[in-house]
């Protein structure tokens, strides 16, 4: 999924934004369009976290009635330097890249784009498509010795499952409670989706050395003691042995965490990088038709102008 803000941010991080202890840090959402029917909440890159281990980006989307919309419209738009991850609670996606893939994603089923050195994709609800449309965009910066990797797709329809009472996680990306998903990693993180019964609690493990955060996609819960709603994200720090959470109605979360990232990254429009320059190149790239096309998903988008005053010359990051 893009980033279709036509001012997006230019952003850099790393770090020395990782809180060495464990914290309790509630952001909501900001309300960003994409496309012509749908509007997201952009829960990361926030004013006070860039990062949560390498997820570097996070959208929240629906749930949505989409019965007379045209859903999900993603035109063809480059990516480098991340993973790409799709998550549905409701509805279904069609992704199409210039690798050739043309996949649709339903809810429970991992999809995984690597963009590396670059690639291409566009996402479309189908024709026909569901109701509702609920989920998430997630990105994975990926770090230096991959950022220039070959890119490629993955679709993944069986994920591990841990199960009780009252209680469902479903570990899509990385490991967690040492279940791990089949999607390819290239640091050591965890993304899950854990499900809760109305008046149930619950406690898993972690690994200290994480960093963490958690989204709300539905209903409420109780996070270590902090109350969450829909479209509210809760970083965790680092320094957690367990995470303990209950709920009185029901709710669905997403648990993201991984280790802290320790590389200073830029992050501009679909792109993340390591110098400006780099973020440059890249839209000169995209505007001289150098990452390839999506044949027949309309047409691609254009790059935003970039910040004025912004970048810097030589590359630097700081």
């Amino acid at each position: 999924m893009s980033n279709l803000d036509r001012t997006p941010s230019l952003t850099h991080s790393g770090e020395s934004e990782v809180a060495a202890r464990p914290v309790l840090e509630r952001f909501e959402g900001r309300a960003v369009r994409l496309g012509q029917s749908t509007e997201v909440r952009r829960l990361l890159p926030n004013l006070g976290r860039r990062l949560v281990g390498p997820w570097c980006f996070v959208d929240h989307y629906g749930p949505d009635d989409i019965a007379t919309q045209p859903g999900m419209q993603v035109p063809p738009h480059p990516h480098i330097g991340l993973q790409t991850v799709s998550w549905l609670r409701a509805g279904e996606v069609r992704h199409r890249d210039s690798l050739g893939n043309d996949m649709t994603i339903r809810p429970g089923e991992l999809g995984l784009m690597t963009s590396g050195a670059g690639i291409v994709h566009a996402e479309y609800s189908p024709v026909p498509h569901p109701v509702m449309l609920h989920g998430a965009q997630l990105w994975v910066a990926l770090p230096l010795d991959a950022a220039a990797t070959a890119p490629g797709w993955e679709h993944h329809a069986n994920l591990p499952k841990l199960t009780a009472d009252g209680i469902e996680i479903t570990v899509f990306l990385g490991e967690l409670s040492d279940e791990r998903s089949p999607g390819t990693t290239f640091s050591d993180l965890a993304g899950a989706s854990i499900r809760i019964a109305g008046g149930r609690r619950d406690v898993i493990a972690l690994e200290p050395d994480f960093e963490y955060a958690a989204l709300v996609l539905s209903g409420s819960v109780t996070i270590e003691g902090a109350p969450l709603t829909v479209g509210t994200m809760l970083y965790l720090g680092t320094g957690r042995a367990s995470l303990h959470f209950t709920s009185e109605t029901g709710a669905e979360f997403l648990l993201l965490g991984g280790a802290p990232f320790g590389e200073q990254i830029v992050m501009w429009w679909n792109f993340v990088a390591r110098s400006d320059d780099e973020i440059v190149a890249a839209r000169d790239r995209w505007g001289e038709g150098g990452f390839g096309a999506v044949a027949g998903a309309g047409e691609p988008l254009k790059a935003p102008p970039l910040p004025p005053g912004r970048l810097r010359p030589g590359g630097a990051t700081r």
